[in-house]
């Protein structure tokens, strides 16, 4: 008898094992296994995961090349970590060079019929120039960035101050105004900055001064860092933040007065540069070019006037026209 009460029990608990084996899984924990799957999909897919899980373990050595970069990755606002920035670019220059090195060799010695060894040459040189331009391009990346970012936030700053001003005087705190700052119809530059500062309260469980204190070493504007160490001091010590933001705006008003005034005067030289440069001088050098073609003047060295006017037109024109534009953009506020 009690062999076949225990039997019956081993068959029973058998039984339930089985059925919770077999049993489908609920219909809540797909959909959250399929969004782990894709949001692993899409890490996976980045450039950066792919060139951090390739060779990030290798770059531990070269990282104190590397030691600015970090700032400005943080100032810029790439929200990529330091070891993966260093793996893509390592990898990119890489894959640019090995491409460099396989097709102008290729391309010299059976299109341009150049002998081999000359063609060898060319493709160690074209590797060299190629991992220097890909290294360059990665390191001044953030930087033009991060000073993109303060050109933006200096822009706005009498603006941002003068807001802050107006909440500050209704009684708003810190924590809402910075929170005002990150939701605006019309995001600002410093809109990014202020989704910073309430991630880290929000999420971090910083306090409103450390957030501000973390955010000031990052900022890549003097103007901003001068701002939010000021007004870490008001909250510390008790004073009149209203006030205080109130005298920034009109300090920064000023400024930025006097920055579109030299802005002005920037142009008008920019102008006569470009009248000299881009429309006189070219004018000139095509109708001597042409008359010397239709004459038939010497060459200029390995130029002949048909080839130096084509550089002209189509090479030396396009080239001025775009790294002034490039020129402009740079020195013009957005405001």
């Amino acid at each position: 008898m009690k062999g076949n009460m225990l039997f019956e029990r081993i068959r029973a608990l058998f039984e339930q094992f089985e059925t919770r084996i077999r049993k489908p899984p609920s219909k809540s924990t797909r959909p959250d296994n399929a969004e782990t799957q894709e949001n692993h999909g899409h890490a996976f897919g980045k450039p950066q995961s792919i060139a951090y899980h390739a060779i990030g373990g290798r770059t531990a050595g070269i990282l104190t090349l590397f030691k600015d970069l970090g700032l400005n990755l943080q100032r810029s606002g790439i929200r990529i970590p330091l070891r993966a920035y260093v793996s893509l670019t390592v990898l990119v220059t890489i894959i640019i060079s090995v491409s460099a090195f396989a097709i102008v060799p290729c391309l010299l010695f059976f299109v341009f019929r150049i002998p081999l060894f000359p063609a060898f040459l060319f493709g160690v040189g074209a590797c060299m120039f190629a991992s220097a331009f890909s290294i360059i391009g990665f390191y001044a990346y953030p930087i033009y960035r991060a000073d993109k970012h303060k050109r933006n936030l200096e822009d706005e700053i009498p603006f941002t101050t003068g807001y802050m001003a107006i909440l500050t005087s209704a009684g708003v705190s810190p924590e809402k105004i910075f929170h005002s700052l990150s939701n605006l119809s019309l995001p600002l530059a410093v809109s990014t900055d202020a989704k910073d500062i309430v991630r880290d309260v929000n999420l971090f469980g910083k306090d409103i001064i450390s957030a501000l204190e973390e955010k000031s070493k990052t900022t890549p504007s003097e103007r901003l860092r001068e701002m939010l160490e000021g007004f870490i001091s008001t909250i510390h010590s008790g004073s009149n933040s209203a006030a205080y933001l109130r005298e920034k705006y009109r300090q920064y008003m000023k400024l930025k007065n006097i920055s579109l005034k030299k802005f002005s005067d920037t142009l008008s030289v920019l102008a006569e540069f470009y009248v000299t440069l881009l429309l006189t001088g070219p004018l000139l050098l095509v109708i001597m070019l042409a008359v010397m073609s239709m004459l038939g003047g010497g060459n200029l060295g390995l130029l002949s006037p048909d080839l130096l006017l084509s550089l002209v037109t189509y090479l030396g024109i396009p080239l001025g026209a775009i790294v002034f534009l490039v020129i402009l953009d740079a020195i013009t506020p957005t405001w």
